[in-house]
Parts: structure tokens; sequence; C-alpha cells
């Protein structure tokens, strides 16, 4: 690789990093040919883009950026893959799956909306993260539960009850 294509590489990887609030990376060295192929089709079907990447030029690329990355340099040793993502536990799911016949890929590190997650053992943290549309839907359900309560209560045979003691103290004061 030249030194024009490596400038190149970077400005590109620093672009992608500045679009993105959500890209794991993951160590996917000693995988065969087949179970790479599975790994990148899961991927491309999950919407996550799986790039292999030297350690050097996705440093420069971290320093370029306009995040503050310093926190992962420390995983950038050994083979590294990037995994962008616009969910935040889509790749967590998919290295958590992959790993049920495999070994790898290994969590080396997770920058998710300013959030710095390292090592593998955060991967079970990084699967439970809820995406925005599940925590809008818990919300909903929770504004919800009040109301469906006091009609639910209203309804029962000891709602009517109630129903009733209300109307007859209505009345009583007329």
């Amino acid at each position: 690789m030249t030194r024009e294509e490596k400038s190149q590489y970077i400005d590109a990887l620093t672009e992608k990093l500045n679009n993105s609030t959500i890209f794991y990376l993951a160590d996917i060295a000693g995988l065969n040919a087949e179970n790479t192929s599975r790994l990148r089709r899961t991927c491309f079907n999950g919407n996550i883009q799986l790039e292999v990447v030297k350690n050097t030029l996705l440093q420069k690329a971290f320093e370029n950026a306009k995040g503050n990355y310093e926190d992962l340099y420390v995983s950038l040793k050994g083979n590294t893959s990037i995994m962008f993502s616009e969910v935040g536990n889509a790749p967590a799911k998919i290295i958590k799956d992959f790993r049920k016949k495999s070994d790898k890929p290994l969590l080396k590190g997770a920058y998710i909306e300013e959030a710095i997650f390292i090592g593998d053992e955060n991967l079970d943290l990084l699967v439970a993260i809820k995406s925005r549309e599940e925590l809008i839907g818990d919300i909903i359900g929770l504004l919800q539960s009040p109301a469906k309560n006091v009609i639910s209560a209203l309804q029962s045979s000891a709602g009517g009850k109630i129903a009733g003691i209300v109307k007859t103290l209505s009345e009583k004061s007329e």
C-alpha cells in the first residue's frame, strides 16, 4: 500500500467514524473461510458493515476523527475488524450468536453513543442494551399502564361495586 493509498484509506475511515455513533472492534482471526463468509453474510443481513483494518491506520483515523477514542487504543493489538451499526446491540447479538459454534469473534471494544466498552467480558452487557425503538415502546407501555389499571378495575365485578358506590354517593349529595 503506497503512502497516498494509506492517506486515502485513513480519510475514508475517519469519515466513517465521524458519521457513525456505534461501532465495535472485534478479533475474527482464526476463522476459516466458510465461517468468515457466514459472519460477513450475517453482518450484511443485519445492516452491519464489517471491515478488517490495520491497527496503525485505525489509530490514525481515531486521531483525525471528531470523537475521543483514546480509551480504545489499548484494544488495537493483533487482528482487528470494525463493525459499523445503526443499532447499539446488533453487533453484540451477532457475535454472541456466532460464538455458540465457535470461540471467535472476540469482542475487543465497542463505542456506543460516546460510551466506550473494553474487553470481551462486556459482551453480555452489550447484548442487553435496548435499542431506541425498544426504549420508546417501554416508555409508552409505562405511560399506558395506570390508565389500563383503572379501566380494568372499573370493569371488574369489584369495579362495578366501586362504580355503584360512587354513583350512590354522587346522588346523595344532590
